[in-house]
């Protein structure tokens, strides 16, 4: 067994009197990072001095028992800490360079709020500070191990959720002795070097129709409007199920492949430099590769699997998976090749797959503490025989 944190996401259904008050704590956590970031960004420009969590925190205390902000208090003190907590969080992305500079949060988007502690689940309800006899649950499936937070959040459909994260003794799945290189594209999800295919269910292509109808549907409307607050809300509707239906489908797709293979390896791609060339930027955000890589990475770390990326200036796509030798003239439309040196005739996206399995088993066969017999079984595994090639390309 192996200790785990997992996280149960359910919806819950608040009373009139209980949306008011998640509205209330929605409503102060904003204002505090928001208030929170401002002062940083004016201390560091007139002072030049950094502000950290600890300054922030004990500026809050104070800051309470101003009369002009006595509303703070109806607030559960530890949820406006962790919107501090969130604040300091993103300054350190961004000096680490992980991510952008902090944005102040809108009342427009996707609300939330954190409850670190005193959570719990009884018959049904959701038992949290300042919510007297609880939230009604839809416990749709069984809650494993023990709860250590909360985060409570609203979506732009005006839905209510509750993600419970839960330290889970996890056993993980069984070994399998495979190993397989995984090439990724915008026609297909997939391509494995076993010869398995998942395709690409473009979620946003096929909804796309849809989605630029509802879209001019809404610039007709007065700003302001019942009206348009109504037809914002189907347009958020179709948003929320493209991503309820991608996010579906990458989670089946990887946990199969996680379930079948030991050691996976993949391509590093630079998602966010493809999202800047325009001609790809639609359909590298349907495919959500992103996604699709962090579901591998964490899953595998669940389970005792081996993840390895190579490097994405690697030429998985123009080296010949048979004797090596680089097609320098390779293009983007072209989908098969056949190598001038050995003959060999290559699908373009199965070749990259077994190139990248022979190269992430190099990476792994370079590191150090790696036992002599699963050496020897990986470098095995270089030499891939005609039947693992699919059967038609």
């Amino acid at each position: 067994m192996k200790t785990i944190f997992k996280s149960f996401k359910f919806r819950i259904y608040p009373n009139k009197e209980q949306e008011i008050l998640l509205a209330k704590h929605f409503g102060a956590c904003r204002f505090v990072f928001n208030h929170y970031l401002n002062k940083r960004k004016e201390s560091y420009l007139e002072d030049k001095k950094s502000l950290n969590y600890y300054d922030n925190a004990n500026d809050l205390t104070q800051f309470k028992k101003d009369e002009n902000y006595n509303w703070l208090k109806e607030i559960n003190s530890q949820s406006l800490q962790s919107s501090l907590r969130n604040l300091d969080s993103s300054y350190m992305r961004f000096f680490r360079k992980q991510s952008k500079f902090p944005r102040f949060k809108s009342k427009y988007d996707r609300q939330s709020f954190k409850i670190p502690q005193s959570v719990s689940v009884e018959k049904n309800q959701l038992l949290i500070p300042k919510f007297k006899g609880g939230i009604r649950i839809n416990l749709h499936r069984e809650i494993e191990g023990n709860i250590q937070f909360a985060t409570i959040s609203k979506s732009t459909t005006g839905n209510y959720y509750v993600s419970l994260t839960c330290e889970v003794q996890h056993q993980p799945y069984e070994k399998t002795n495979s190993m397989v290189g995984i090439d990724t594209g915008t026609k297909d999800l997939a391509i494995l070097s076993d010869g398995t295919t998942y395709e690409n269910i473009k979620t946003l292509k096929n909804n796309l129709k849809k989605l630029k109808y509802n879209q001019r549907q809404l610039s007709k409307k007065v700003k302001g409007s019942s009206s348009r607050n109504k037809q914002r809300k189907n347009l958020a509707v179709i948003h929320e199920k493209i991503t309820n239906v991608r996010k579906d489908y990458l989670h089946k797709v990887s946990t199969e492949i996680v379930k079948n293979h030991d050691i996976i390896s993949v391509e590093d791609l630079a998602v966010k430099n493809i999202m800047k060339n325009h001609k790809l930027a639609q359909a590298m955000s349907d495919v959500s590769l992103g996604s699709f890589y962090s579901m591998l990475e964490y899953k595998c770390e669940w389970n005792d699997k081996q993840f390895v990326k190579i490097d994405r200036f690697f030429p998985s796509s123009k080296m010949c998976s048979n004797c090596g030798w680089i097609n320098q003239d390779l293009t983007l439309k072209d989908r098969e090749w056949t190598c001038p040196s050995c003959g060999e005739k290559h699908d373009r996206d199965f070749n990259a797959s077994k190139n990248i399995l022979k190269q992430g088993l190099k990476i792994i066969l370079s590191g150090s503490g790696i036992e002599s017999d699963i050496k020897q079984k990986q470098v095995e595994a270089l030499s891939l025989d005609e039947s693992m090639k699919p059967e038609t390309h």
